[in-house]
């Protein structure tokens, strides 16, 4: 098998850049880029790696962690969960400041790649500027804070833990049924450790997000309430729009619903109105 050699900050850059994704407007790059505040942690490795891939996976430098965290779940809704942006912080209170941003993600089942420094795996270096101290217990950093509140949690420890932890991470965030935030710790001396990594691992790859039908018993016992119910309603969602219903038989049923006298009530974070559902 083929392989090459780099460091763990670099293979992980490589691989993010070449991931796709299929949508209506084609295959495009599934990350679309990086929001980063650079310090201990995500400097010296990880940021010398995504200086490289500029043209292809550009980085944004943000004023605030947790601003530049909330526009990547902004992004990720806009583009109806089809598309996702790297947030990347320091060690210590860089990254606890995006663990609002998290929970904003997690509650709206919106993905969001999320990429912290983290303590020395040795321990030799501790502690760091900004390391906040766990001195009973030396497993604990401020990025278990995340774990609450991310649909995948990581700590790579070992640079060929990649191989396993980056496809785990775009699964669950891509999957309608665990869609949300993923976490990878980052350990600084891990970052800059060199492994051999197989030339498979950074193929393009892309990916499709699931469309499961509804369970057909399901949609004719709606049906059958609505013809008997004296005022009917439909409760239209934000997975109305992440499925791609406005445009698929579900939506002329809505139609006739609509001109059967069924009134359709938008709910956040759906904000389709009537006469859209009805076109």
């Amino acid at each position: 098998m083929q392989t090459t050699r780099m460091t763990m900050a670099q293979a992980l850059v490589r691989w993010l850049v070449a991931q796709k994704i299929e949508t209506e407007a084609g295959v495009v790059p599934l990350f679309a880029g990086v929001f980063g505040i650079f310090g201990h942690g995500n400097v010296t490795c990880l940021a010398e790696a995504l200086e490289r891939v500029q043209d292809e996976l550009p980085t944004w430098r943000g004023q605030n962690e947790q601003g530049m965290a909330l526009a990547g779940v902004a992004y990720a809704k806009a583009r109806r969960a089809e598309r996702i942006m790297v947030a990347t912080s320091s060690v210590g209170p860089g990254a606890t400041n995006m663990v609002t941003a998290s929970a904003v993600a997690m509650a709206n089942r919106l993905p969001l790649l999320i990429l912290s420094g983290d303590t020395f795996r040795s321990r030799r270096q501790d502690p760091v500027l900004q390391q906040v101290e766990h001195f009973g217990d030396p497993t604990i950093t401020v990025n278990d804070c995340f774990k609450p509140v991310t649909r995948y949690w990581d700590r790579i420890t070992d640079p060929e833990q990649l191989m396993a932890s980056l496809p785990q991470a775009v699964q669950t965030m891509l999957d309608p049924a665990t869609r949300g935030p993923a976490f990878l710790g980052l350990p600084q001396d891990v970052q800059a450790e060199a492994c051999d990594y197989p030339e498979v691992f950074f193929e393009e790859r892309i990916w499709r997000i699931p469309r499961r039908l509804p369970d057909p018993r399901e949609v004719e016992a709606a049906a059958k309430l609505l013809k008997t119910a004296k005022k009917p309603l439909i409760i239209a969602g934000g997975g109305v729009l992440y499925s791609r219903a406005k445009r698929s038989p579900m939506m002329q049923t809505w139609s006739f619903a609509s001109a059967r006298g069924c009134k359709i009530s938008p709910r956040a974070p759906c904000h389709v109105s009537r006469t859209r559902m009805s076109a």
